[in-house]
């Protein structure tokens, strides 16, 4: 699978741009399918068609800065969206129903994220049926507005029809984010035939609903009061100039690995293990950097952190998707720490300025974000390694902090350097909105408290008193120790680590998102592969043929 595309290559989306509205237009080709042996009717989808919608959220943010209200709608008369296509998911593997729910889940993610820290706010407009991961699609949109022709309606049908969970959030969405009342949703949740009009809006489903002659105005009417509202405060937002994302320069190697410019994906197949190395910024992205906003801005996709991160994000949907029995990856950093401090101090001082580029260093800062949290729900062991030739500073310690284990050599031949800088204390924050430092001495504020004006390179020992690292090790028993700790993880079941992990990353107080994808891991893994859903004579089996499901009715 490969996760690039471009504009010029979509099969399923068309987009236009009006001044501050972008049109994003949802046309599926019903051939266009990533496998043969099913039709993408309805609008339906599968990853190809969410993968042309992430790039396509991407670059609106990068691209297209003047936008301030994206209108999502459809290019087919009967259907906005009839969700994931329920043959494709029959015929796929377990890994794949749970990796591209997720996938499209971080897509959602990404579209509220842009509403919220973009001011692009996203608008579904449904002109037909929304049923399911459609309608999943529409709640991640700031407002839905729902036609009125005796057949659209809004649904979630997964429950009464597939025996499932809408498996990108919906549930969660319908009651934490737009606040449905618990009874209604859950009318709604097992109403196969979904709700329509003014129904739809008294239960707070949708924002509003038109008849069909006037639904196209009305929509154009909204979005224009919309981006008008967006836009206050944004001053020169209508000026400013879209950087175009290139594509990646990777070398694909024998195995599965990839070498990027400043990432490099080693994967070991017989040990079941990949090593991911990022490396840090020269002194030359430092200088870049230091000059502010404009320079980074005349930059573009080649700057340091833009490239990094868009090269580490790449590495980890390469990891979840065509790598599954990589079970353990080993993290390395390989930087100068007092440069990757000075670093990312330059790029919050140009991200916060009144430079009129200043936003564009905001959206590399928020890619960064969403890069580290795609790690974090990542279904793999991940172990810091910070051996010989390894330094750890800044955004890069937060590698660290986002692994399970960090492992940290104490050889004073060969010091590691572990620092922190600013990016560490918020600007990065986790799916639940706490940072990693937070999250890490969840337990021991005191610790927390004495980081807080710590700026100084730190050695090992240091590191390790302050409690940054998980284990410190002397170069005598550095290899044998963790040798022995790889070992015993590359013996464990893969369900139970992954149980654990997802138990394990984000203690505190949950927000929509982390309950999103707990459930996600949880509750949807589980119920997927029960033989009430996927078994022989399970729902999502037995999907559009004539013979009914057979359940087992014991409730566990």
């Amino acid at each position: 699978m490969n996760f690039e595309t471009h504009p010029s290559k979509y099969k399923h989306w068309k987009v236009s741009f009006d001044g501050a509205i972008a049109n994003l237009v949802m046309d599926v080709d019903p051939e266009g399918g990533l496998r043969p042996g099913y039709e993408l009717k309805l609008n339906s989808y599968d990853l190809g068609v969410d993968i042309e919608l992430a790039d396509a959220v991407r670059r609106m943010r990068f691209a297209h800065p003047e936008v301030r209200t994206v209108l999502v709608s459809s290019g087919n008369d009967r259907a906005f969206c009839a969700g994931a296509n329920i043959t494709m998911l029959g015929q796929s593997s377990h890994a794949w129903k749970v990796n591209f729910c997720k996938f499209t889940n971080e897509t959602r993610c990404e579209i509220e994220d842009a509403t919220d820290n973009s001011a692009q706010v996203y608008i579904a407009a449904c002109n037909g049926t929304t049923a399911g991961g459609g309608y999943e699609l529409a709640l991640a949109c700031k407002e839905i507005y729902l036609q009125e022709d005796g057949s659209s309606a809004v649904s979630l049908p997964e429950v009464p029809l597939l025996g499932v969970l809408p498996g990108t959030g919906g549930l969660t969405r319908l009651v934490d984010k737009r606040k449905v009342r618990r009874d209604l949703a859950d009318v709604f949740s097992t109403t196969a035939e979904g709700v329509r009009g003014k129904k739809a809006v008294k239960w707070n489903l949708v924002d509003g609903s038109y008849p069909r002659s006037k639904f196209q105005a009305k929509l154009r009417e909204r979005a224009e009061a919309v981006a008008a509202q967006a836009a206050e405060g944004l001053s020169g937002a209508a000026e400013r100039k879209g950087v175009e994302l290139g594509p990646l320069s990777v070398e694909q190697i024998e195995g599965g690995s990839r070498h990027y410019t400043c990432v490099k994906f080693d994967v070991d197949a017989d040990k079941r293990m990949a090593t991911l190395t990022v490396q840090g910024p020269s002194a030359e992205d430092l200088e870049l950097a230091q000059k502010g906003a404009t320079a980074l801005h005349a930059a573009g996709d080649s700057s340091w952190a833009l490239r990094a991160y868009r090269e580490l994000d790449d590495a980890l949907l390469q990891l979840r998707v065509n790598h599954l029995d990589v079970g353990l990856v080993l993290v390395k950093a390989e930087c100068d720490v007092a440069r990757t401090v000075a670093y990312d101090q330059a790029l919050l001082d140009a991200g916060g300025s009144d430079d009129a580029n200043a936003w564009f260093v905001r959206e590399i800062v928020g890619l960064m974000a969403r890069t580290l949290r795609r790690m974090d729900l990542t279904s793999r062991s991940f172990f810091a390694m910070g051996d010989v030739g390894t330094n750890w500073g800044g955004n890069l310690l937060e590698l660290a902090l986002a692994s399970d284990r960090f492992y940290l050599l104490e050889d004073p031949d060969n010091l590691v350097q572990v620092g922190l800088s600013p990016l560490n204390w918020g600007p990065l924050p986790m799916s639940h909105g706490a940072h990693r430092l937070a999250v890490r001495f969840y337990g021991e504020p005191e610790r927390l408290e004495a980081l807080v004006d710590n700026r100084e390179v730190m050695d090992p020992s240091d590191a390790d008193e302050a409690g940054l690292c998980t284990v410190l090790l002397d170069d005598i028993d550095w290899e044998d120790d963790t040798r022995v700790a790889i070992e015993e993880r590359a013996s464990l079941s893969p369900d139970a680590l992954t149980g654990m992990e997802a138990n394990l990353r984000f203690p505190g107080v949950e927000n929509c998102d982390s309950k999103i994808f707990a459930r996600l891991t949880a509750w949807q893994n589980w119920i997927f592969i029960r033989p009430n859903a996927t078994g022989p004579e399970g729902a999502l089996t037995l999907y559009g043929r004539p013979e009914r499901p057979r359940f087992n009715w014991q409730r566990v």
